[in-house]
């Protein structure tokens, strides 16, 4: 198996860095000041989401199917820890929204 590292560092820090801000960003637009934890989450993980379509530019080819599948599976699982509350960056960062804004 060929070493992945970047798309492993990617995934797990996808949540806090990307789509965290981005979720945070649409409940300002949209004047939701006070999301449940459950939409919080889900609307981190519809962020995280769209890194399939990076995926689609990766070739059909053995390499490319594998390094898709790996990333899809590692995506799973990391939007089922944020379903789950089981990331703390982003229960920290639903924490500090509803309670300061």
């Amino acid at each position: 198996m060929a070493d992945f590292f970047e798309i492993d560092r990617l995934i797990e820090d996808l949540a806090k860095i990307y789509s965290t801000a981005f979720a945070v960003s649409l409940l300002k637009v949209n004047n939701n000041k006070k999301p449940t934890k459950e939409e919080f989450r889900y609307l981190v993980t519809s962020f995280m989401l769209d890194i399939e379509k990076s995926l689609t530019r990766f070739p059909e080819t053995k390499e490319g199917l594998n390094f898709k599948n790996y990333s899809k599976d590692l995506l799973e699982k990391q939007i089922q820890f944020v379903l789950d509350g089981k990331n703390k960056e982003v229960e920290k960062r639903y924490k500090y929204y509803v309670e300061y804004n």
